[in-house]
């Protein structure tokens, strides 16, 4: 597996510059399929960031050894939606208070974290983080972690669009449909029906 530069962006000639944005909130199943749904948001690619040890695996990473957590990499268009509407959907679909935990996933590799491509987006996650904390959104202190990004390896192919390939599994039925019907009801505005993108709750 080999690791990817920081911005990885990238745009077509012609096309509005794209942005980059890294996060991660769990297990990377969930985040997905949620930012998959945004308009504005071209691609997300799950993989692994935030560690020291180089072309990590799957299981590697859940080892909690490596130090890397997993991931999203959101490519995005920040004429249609912005990096910090990005975090505002981040900060609410998952749980930002509880260290290295997302409900029934524990460990350092479902750690909240927020790996910035640059002192911008850093300045903006701060931002972000503040809001979220003044809101009470949750009753406990943010535990969100904020970190340059260093270099990113894109999970497995089996990985990739996990919620539509797999939609009968147990996990996806009682953990990432949930969560993705509460997305969408709640940035129905920035929520987009392609079907082509990924599959959804009813």
């Amino acid at each position: 597996m080999v690791g990817e530069s920081r911005d990885g962006s990238g745009n077509e000639e012609g096309e509005s510059p794209r942005e980059a944005a890294t996060l991660g909130g769990g297990c990377f199943w969930c985040l997905e399929p949620i930012f998959a749904r945004i308009r504005g948001v071209d691609e997300v690619v799950p993989g692994y960031a935030g560690g020291s040890a180089p072309n990590p695996t799957y299981e590697d990473v859940c080892t909690g050894e490596t130090g890397h957590a997993e991931v999203v990499r959101i490519t995005f268009d920040p004429s249609v939606v912005t990096y910090r509407e990005l975090l505002r959907i981040f900060f609410t679909i998952h749980d930002p208070t509880t260290l290295n935990r997302q409900g029934a996933d524990v460990g350092p590799q479902y750690r909240s974290i927020i790996l910035h491509h640059s002192h911008e987006q850093q300045r903006t996650a701060r931002d972000v983080t503040r809001e979220a904390e003044h809101q009470h959104l949750w009753d406990a202190p943010v535990v969100t972690e904020i970190a340059p990004l260093e270099t990113f390896y894109p999970a497995e192919e089996e990985h990739h669009d996990y919620f539509r390939k797999n939609p009968g599994a147990p996990y996806c039925q009682y953990v990432i449909a949930p969560k993705l019907a509460a997305a969408r009801e709640k940035f129905r505005e920035l929520w987009t029906e392609d079907e082509a993108r990924e599959g959804e709750a009813t």
